[in-house]
């Protein structure tokens, strides 16, 4: 009986744990598919974001692509440039020497609203390329919008010498020293202002307006010596009978070449400086005929004789030693 009794209890227990068992199953399967059913409603979420952007962003677009079409404009990566991109790439191609690039960039910035400094570039480019017409327009332009830019008055200086209106070149000169004078600017210097006003005033035959604008260029302290102020001054010191001023100015002339013959990089730099030097012993040998000074005239045939020598130039060789000869008997 009791053994009975037993089996039945040990059934009960073996029933009732099996239920448990059956209700814990019950409760997992019920959790995984309330968390499986929470990721699927986060993903449709994420997914209905993601969508809703998309087609935010193409509607966009889509009103975009509309206005460039109405006007005819296709967005690409230059469009999204600043006109201060088109001006600085404008002026590196120009420096480099890619005129019809430069010109290409300079119009962007133009278009595109820059200052005064894109049409003095772009006139700088168009004088390059001997397009006058269209460089005395931006220069114009230039001066319109900023009345103080001393850089566009000698740029058009330059352009109307190039044109020989002397004149006119003159008066743009002046206007850029005055312009210079309330506005200073470090990319022109007083220096070059004086020497390209000498320049004019000795062309023009104002030879003691010349030896002035000479002297005060040669007196300014920035920039480099130009062994040219002290040859053109040396001509108009001749002009005028100043015959041993002259002179020194031809020496000095040969002393900047000297120095500046050291620092040449390349071979053709050396031999222009190396002709000008000779042509300034010629010019100061004949100074000194005149002035009697046979022996300082022979002198400076002989240095013109050597530098033609090192410059294998032949004919003027046999040129000058025929001077030399002369001088001799």
């Amino acid at each position: 009986m009791k053994n009975n009794t037993s089996k039945k209890n040990m059934k009960k227990t073996a029933a009732s744990r099996t239920k448990s068992a059956v209700r814990i199953t019950d409760t997992r399967k019920c959790t995984g598919t309330a968390w499986s059913a929470s990721i699927y409603i986060y993903w449709f979420i994420i997914l209905f974001f993601i969508a809703a952007t998309f087609y935010i962003l193409g509607r966009s677009h889509g009103a975009l692509t509309h206005r460039v079409a109405a006007n005819n404009v296709e967005i690409t990566e230059e469009t999204l440039l600043q006109p201060s991109d088109y001006l600085d790439a404008g002026k590196a191609k120009l420096m480099s020497g890619s005129i019809d690039d430069a010109i290409e960039d300079l119009n962007a910035a133009i278009d595109a609203g820059a200052s005064a400094d894109a049409y003095i570039l772009r006139g700088e480019a168009y004088m390059q390329s001997a397009n006058y017409r269209a460089a005395l327009a931006d220069f114009n332009a230039a001066i319109e919008m900023d009345a103080a830019s001393s850089v566009a008055y000698y740029d058009r200086a330059l352009l109307n010498m190039r044109l020989e209106d002397y004149s006119a070149a003159l008066n743009d000169i002046n206007n850029a020293l005055a312009a210079r004078a309330t506005n200073p600017s470090d990319t022109l210097q007083l220096r070059d202002l004086y020497a390209k006003r000498g320049q004019l005033n000795l062309w023009l035959k104002n030879w003691q307006g010349a030896i002035a604008d000479y002297t005060n260029s040669l007196a300014r302290p920035e920039g480099i010596v130009n062994p040219s102020v002290y040859a053109e001054r040396a001509e108009a010191y001749t002009a005028v009978g100043s015959l041993a001023e002259a002179i020194n100015d031809y020496a000095t002339a040969v002393r900047v070449i000297s120095e500046q013959i050291q620092g040449a990089t390349t071979a053709e730099e050396r031999e222009s400086l190396s002709s000008r030097a000779m042509s300034y012993f010629e010019k100061s040998a004949a100074l000194n005929l005149n002035l009697g000074n046979v022996e300082s005239a022979m002198n400076d045939l002989e240095s013109a004789r050597t530098i033609a020598i090192a410059l294998n130039d032949a004919e003027t060789v046999d040129r000058l030693q025929g001077l030399i000869n002369e001088l001799n008997n």
